[in-house]
């Protein structure tokens, strides 16, 4: 029998003809008789269970298979399996080699995100791992995908959970290389809601927007889990006939008759005024709130 030739098969995508294919490319040793190859295409069915979905012989280094999106459809994950032989001895075979499972479909990075009500963006970039095709299409060639956030827990009302930058990106058609054929990026913000409501899950959803073709049209990526991280918030009053408590707990009064700057940030557009009219009699000078502007 052969040994182990380290033929070390690797699946990369390719676009021929306006269709998505999947290559397996292997590595032949310098054999004298020339070597057949024998190419078995599965896919992952269940977890831990492997669906053969096509093989053949060849004389070639490479083999190819269509994402026809009926038995090789935008989310499976794909094996080639390679087994080595002799002309005309086909008992003499090598031990089959599997190459590495190849995600064909879209992917976020980082696959889930935890982040805090503290006003940072973080970047989810999307890519797909397959070439973008558009058959008899002219100009730019893209997929549009719609993104929408949901709270998981939906027992507790109140604002959303997160925040992206858009609504809608498009994953343009670009070569493929280092196994990415389109990116994209969003950035995620988690709502500050002022409330202490613990760490609560939300997730993003990216769906493709009027797409004609099989291969895409039934396919909806994995959810990406968001968990945001509740942090504690400051608070500060003004009351009754004003008593003030500022944040950091310092109370006075102010029975003053105008309008008052309470609050404002150093770092963002945020502030708040407040109005104080009479409200005291000719005894005891008071003003008392009678309106509240915030930007």
């Amino acid at each position: 029998k052969l040994t182990s030739l380290a033929l070390q098969p690797v699946i990369t995508p390719e676009l021929m003809h306006s269709r998505v294919h999947l290559k397996c490319s292997y590595s032949p040793p310098s054999s004298k008789p020339p070597l057949q190859y024998l190419v078995v295409w599965s896919r992952l069915s269940t977890p831990g269970k492997k669906e053969q979905i096509q093989h053949g012989t060849t004389l070639q280094s490479f083999s190819y298979v269509e994402m026809n999106g009926i038995n090789l459809k935008l989310g499976d994950t794909v094996f080639c399996t390679v087994t080595a032989f002799t002309r005309g001895s086909p008992e003499q075979q090598s031990l089959p080699e599997e190459s590495k499972g190849f995600y064909a479909g879209i992917k976020f990075f980082p696959e889930s995100l935890q982040i805090a009500e503290d006003g940072k963006e973080h970047v989810l970039t999307i890519l797909s791992t397959v070439p973008i095709a558009c058959p008899g299409q002219d100009g730019s060639c893209k997929i549009t995908l719609q993104l929408s956030t949901e709270d998981l827990d939906s027992q507790l009302l109140g604002p959303p959970n997160i925040a992206l930058s858009v609504c809608q990106v498009d994953l343009l058609q670009a070569p493929c290389s280092e196994s990415s054929c389109a990116v994209a990026t969003v950035t995620v913000t988690a709502v500050t809601d002022f409330a202490q409501d613990g760490n609560r899950v939300s997730r993003i959803r990216a769906e493709p927007v009027r797409w004609r073709d099989l291969l895409w049209r039934s396919y909806t990526p994995e959810d990406v889990k968001v968990t945001v991280r509740d942090l504690p918030t400051g608070n500060c009053y003004s009351f009754t006939d004003p008593h003030i408590i500022t944040f950091d707990g310092w109370r006075y009064d102010n029975y003053k008759v105008g309008t008052f700057l309470l609050c404002q940030s150093v770092s963002r557009a945020f502030e708040v005024h407040v109005r104080q009219w009479d409200c005291g009699s000719h005894r005891s000078a008071t003003a008392c709130n009678c309106g509240v502007a915030a930007r």
